[in-house]
């Protein structure tokens, strides 16, 4: 080039341009990302640089520069690089060519690898304009040199070309040839070029420009691609839309889930959608500003609960409470003070007064509260013998039976039972009549409620008339452990029954209260109230109770207790006599008498019966 003049260069360079320019309307090439790298090393002279920067110009006007279409970015080197304008500076082929002819060479050295480098790392960046590397878009780099590199060039330049940048060696006079081999992409045939001349230049130029405008094999509609057919220098190739990925086959696209990759940042889903990924919240929740975070929502705060106390906000939505004390009603809004007697297990033995947001226990007249402010002291001046007849019928129901059991036990709780204070018997009657145990079997309460406890529901009919005659005659009798008449000691009977008796109760009713038997009368369910109040004594309002169910009845003990209990000595106004007393003496001499007449009666009926039994096994002999 040194040996050429200028007018000569002037006059060559002028139909060259023109030439490039009237080959035929602009190369529609498809998206393409095409770096050139000039070498402006002092070697290069000044008419042989505005060669090279003619050759530019010619190049940009034949191309369709566009955003979408072909990017063009220049770097020129010497023993540094410079980058003129990058790949996203300009989408008009004017603004490039006014840049271009600003072009001011460096002339220094030839580090062609170094420029190499810059072009891979630098130039084809996305920061500087390129587009992505999975949008498929072409990447071609067009390295323009005079003069063998003063670096290293084939390793760099093998980098470059696994990155997927096509190279192309474009070497002028006393350029290398090997430097320009170790540059470019296979085949070398095609990418290799050695400008000797002028004419070689525009030669050149016209075969890059047809490489690029070549075959539109995306045009003949053979190319299988299922979204993109993309042109490039003598082939083509496929592409996806934003959010898609080629697959395997290079042809067919496949969904990209960015919500798999884990960087998507919501707290609570995500939610893929074409090239995208929106965050979403659980039921319950609403999105923040950041559009990733979740925030519970406050139906609260909306107004529209009309809680009477407290609204709370849950997932499902706006939930009244009440304050401490008060019970929420079935219409989920409004709240009742809570009747603490009756909603938690008070534990008071007698009686429980609700008082505000707490209760406080009460013990019957005569009866004192005990330091644990629940318990009564016991009926431990008193004497009773107490007999309890509970109805097994089949109406009652084995379950309901065990809660009748319990609340017997309930009753012999607050009871001093002994032989000296307190008797207890158990009747259970429903179409016969049984004795659980008698008045004088049992010492304690202990044994007195495990014998409770062990007894077998009886279940069939319901004959309480035939109950009230066994407690006449038999239960309150001596033999049965009641104590003497003679001792005034109170006789309490306390029938238990859940329904209507099959027989006739009026006569052993009046009967029972003839003989100066206490009688109270418990109802549950379906007992008949002119029943009750006719086995029970006067007033029936002391002596009947009824409670609507099985569950309920536990309440009738505080007037049970108040009542079975008497408040001094055995009963109102009645002591029990001394036994030191003539009075007793004699009449103990006379039970004792008594008693060993019957029992010599007994004896006398139990050897009568061994004789008749001897002489029965000597006839069979």
């Amino acid at each position: 080039m040194r040996g050429l003049c200028w007018p000569v260069l002037l006059f060559l360079l002028q139909p060259w341009e023109t030439q490039l320019q009237s080959a035929g309307p602009r190369c529609h090439t498809g998206p393409l990302d095409l770096v050139f790298v000039i070498d402006s090393s002092r070697s290069v002279r000044p008419f042989e640089f505005e060669t090279m920067r003619q050759f530019l110009v010619g190049l940009v006007r034949g191309l369709n520069v566009g955003p979408n279409a072909t990017r063009v970015g220049v770097i020129q080197y010497s023993s540094q690089v410079q980058s003129v304008f990058p790949l996203g500076a300009f989408s008009r082929s004017e603004d490039m060519e006014r840049a271009i002819r600003d072009l001011v060479p460096l002339a220094q050295g030839t580090m062609t690898g170094l420029a190499i480098q810059y072009a891979m790392n630098v130039a084809f960046s996305v920061a500087e304009g390129a587009r992505p590397q999975e949008e498929r878009v072409p990447r071609v780099a067009v390295i323009v040199t005079d003069g063998r590199p003063q670096d290293r060039v084939a390793e760099v330049a093998a980098q470059a070309r696994a990155r997927g940048i096509e190279i192309y060696a474009v070497g002028v006079q006393r350029a290398d040839v090997g430097s320009l081999r170790a540059m470019a992409s296979p085949p070398l045939d095609e990418h290799v070029f050695l400008v000797e001349s002028f004419d070689l230049i525009q030669e050149f130029g016209l075969q890059f420009q047809g490489r690029l405008c070549g075959k539109d094999w995306c045009a003949e509609g053979r190319h299988g691609c299922q979204h993109q057919c993309v042109n490039a220098p003598g082939t083509f190739h496929c592409a996806c839309y934003r959010g898609y990925k080629l697959a395997a086959d290079n042809k067919s696209c496949l969904a990209i889930d960015l919500c798999a990759e884990g960087t998507h940042g919501c707290e609570h889903h995500c939610v893929n959608s074409p090239g995208s990924y929106f965050c979403r919240c659980q039921v319950g929740f609403v999105l923040q500003q950041d559009q990733r975070s979740c925030r519970a929502i406050d139906y609260c705060s909306f107004g529209n609960h009309s809680c009477q106390h407290e609204c709370v906000s849950t997932l499902g939505g706006p939930r009244c409470h009440c304050r401490e004390g008060h019970d929420l009603q079935p219409d989920g809004r409004s709240c009742q003070v809570r009747d603490l007697c009756n909603g938690v297990d008070h534990g008071c033995e007698f009686q429980c007064v609700s008082k505000g947001l707490s209760f406080r226990c009460l013990c019957p007249e005569g009866r004192q509260l005990q330091a644990d402010g629940k318990s009564c002291s016991r009926c431990r001046e008193g004497h009773v013998d107490l007999v309890l007849l509970i109805d097994g019928s089949k109406s009652v129901r084995p379950q309901n039976f065990e809660l009748v059991k319990r609340f017997v036990n309930q009753i012999v709780d607050f009871l001093d039972v002994s032989p000296e204070g307190t008797r207890v018997g158990l009747v259970q009657f429903s179409s016969r009549v049984r004795t659980e145990f008698p008045l004088g079997r049992y010492g304690t309460a202990a044994e007195v409620k495990q014998a409770v406890l062990a007894v077998e529901y009886m279940e069939r009919g319901t004959m309480t008339g035939l109950a009230l005659r066994h407690m006449v005659e038999h239960s309150f009798s001596e033999a049965q452990g009641a104590r003497p008449r003679a001792l005034n000691v109170p006789r309490v009977g306390l029938v238990f029954t859940d329904g209507r008796s099959q027989d006739d109760i009026s006569v052993w009713a009046a009967r029972a209260k003839e003989e100066g038997i206490v009688m109270y009368a418990v109802g549950v369910g379906k007992a008949v109230e002119a029943e009750l109040r006719e086995i029970a004594s006067e007033p029936a309002e002391l002596h009947v109770s009824y409670a609507p169910d099985f569950g309920t009845m536990t309440h009738l003990l505080e007037n049970l207790k108040g009542s079975i209990c008497p408040e001094e000595g055995i009963s109102a106004g009645t002591e029990l006599r001394s036994p030191c007393e003539c009075e007793s003496l004699v009449e103990f001499q006379g039970r004792t008498l008594g008693a060993l007449e019957n029992l010599t009666r007994s004896l006398a009926q139990l050897t009568a019966r061994l004789e008749d039994l001897e002489n029965h096994l000597a006839n069979q002999k």
